[in-house]
């Protein structure tokens, strides 16, 4: 008899460390599209997508069938050691996707915080510089250097002590907390002025859309006063696109809607349908900038997820993933806009295509992380899987499959709305 999802959590107490943190106390048996069953049979309307993992949904057939395919050919060599096409062909096919009228080289690596890493480094031989200016709310991954440049100490940070020095905290515009645009750009001259000089730093990085900081948008003026700032002083400009990539914004990646265009672009998760792909694509002269043997990793650009990529790819182009996209948007922001309307606990709702979220607050505006904790530990109660964000943890964000249906997609938004107002 399979354990209990109870038995499972004691198991994993004894086995895993506590800092490998848990949303929901749920061992998943099956998934398929948007639903997720668990050991015990109960089943869930997916609206984490893995963390923005999952735009295409769990085991899309084609991805599976493109997996499947590579298996009976091979899993490994190492692309530094013996190379394959499909490496090759996903790089030109990302090269032309990423936004920006230049040449193009694309590296693949195995995860996000990778794909950082190595933006940095590529900047850093670019340029001859050391210095990183990132944004406050900013995530970036749990490797050391990425630490440095997550803007939330708790938890990611947290008893770790210092983290990599040279990186500079620049505040990020959020007009519900009162930063402004021109708050966050003089926050950047402040640096200037008090820590680094220009010539000192070799990038800048940058989210178009916070993901773990909020769902907070940059707007296309922002990012081109970004651009312009760059610009002037010879800085790297890196767009971290690991969570609004691979189409959860409406466009591929969300640069495509900022009349700005980054240097240096960073992607990962949903990129090859939930199985460990990520990268940077960008200029190719400053792709090119790192020796030979300076660039790679064992596993990375495997076989396999190449396979998946190129598969989710094509999944996008078959099922007009970016117009759904832009749909689904569109209908969860008007539904839970109507919802704020007579709720005053939710004090924004806002995103871009359907990387969608909520703020709660109390009804004095106070950043409210019970209320949303209750949200998500309610909702899964009545079959849907939620996430928490914020600096406050006080955003619900919804990154459901691009391929739910309607049906699945009311559903989830009906069982918000009836938790907030069971929890009253």
């Amino acid at each position: 008899m399979t354990d209990s999802n109870e038995s499972l959590m004691q198991r994993r107490e004894q086995a895993v460390p506590r800092g490998v943190g848990q949303i929901h106390p749920v061992f998943i048996e099956r998934a398929e599209n948007a639903t997720i069953w668990d050991v015990e049979g109960r089943q869930y309307i997916d609206f984490a997508g893995g963390i923005a993992v999952l735009n295409t949904g769990h085991r899309h057939p084609k991805v599976i069938e493109a997996v499947k395919r590579q298996l009976d050919l091979y899993t490994h060599t190492c692309f530094q050691v013996v190379a394959y096409e499909p490496y090759v062909e996903l790089c030109e096919r990302i090269n032309a996707l990423v936004p920006g009228d230049f040449a193009k080289k694309t590296l693949l690596v195995t995860t996000g915080s990778e794909a950082l890493e190595n933006a940095v480094k590529i900047a850093r031989a670019a340029t001859g510089r050391a210095g990183v200016i990132a944004f406050a709310g900013g995530y970036h991954g749990r490797t050391m250097m990425t630490l440095a440049m997550t803007g939330k100490v708790m938890p990611y940070a947290s008893g770790m002590g210092l983290m990599p020095g040279g990186v500079f905290r620049a505040r990020f515009p959020d007009a519900l907390h009162g930063v402004s645009e021109d708050d966050a750009i003089d926050s950047i001259e402040q640096i200037f002025k008090n820590d680094a000089e220009p010539r000192d730093i070799a990038a800048l990085v940058v989210e178009p859309m916070q993901g773990e900081g909020g769902f907070r948008v940059a707007s296309p003026q922002f990012m081109q006063r970004l651009r312009a700032l760059c610009d002037l002083h010879g800085i790297v400009m890196i767009a971290d696109e690991v969570q609004t990539g691979a189409g959860r914004t409406g466009t591929f990646f969300a640069m495509e809607q900022m009349g700005a265009t980054a240097d240096l672009t960073t992607f990962a998760k949903s990129v090859a349908g939930g199985f460990p792909l990520a990268g940077v694509c960008g200029r190719a002269e400053l792709m090119d900038a790192i020796s030979p043997g300076g660039l790679g990793g064992t596993y990375a650009g495997n076989p396999v997820s190449c396979a998946a990529a190129l598969a989710v790819l094509e999944v996008f182009e078959e099922e007009n993933l970016l117009a759904r996209a832009c749909t689904l948007g569109d209908r969860m922001t008007q539904r839970l806009r109507q919802l704020a309307e007579g709720d005053k606990r939710i004090a924004e709702v806002r995103g871009l295509g359907a990387m969608v979220a909520c703020e709660l607050t109390t009804v004095d505006g106070a950043p409210d992380p019970e209320l949303a904790s209750r949200l998500v530990i309610r909702a899964r109660e009545k079959g849907l899987l939620l996430l928490s964000c914020g600096q406050y943890a006080n955003v619900i964000r919804i990154l459901v499959p691009l391929t739910a249906t309607d049906v699945e997609v009311e559903e989830g938004l009906d069982i918000i709305e009836a938790c907030l107002a069971e929890i009253g």
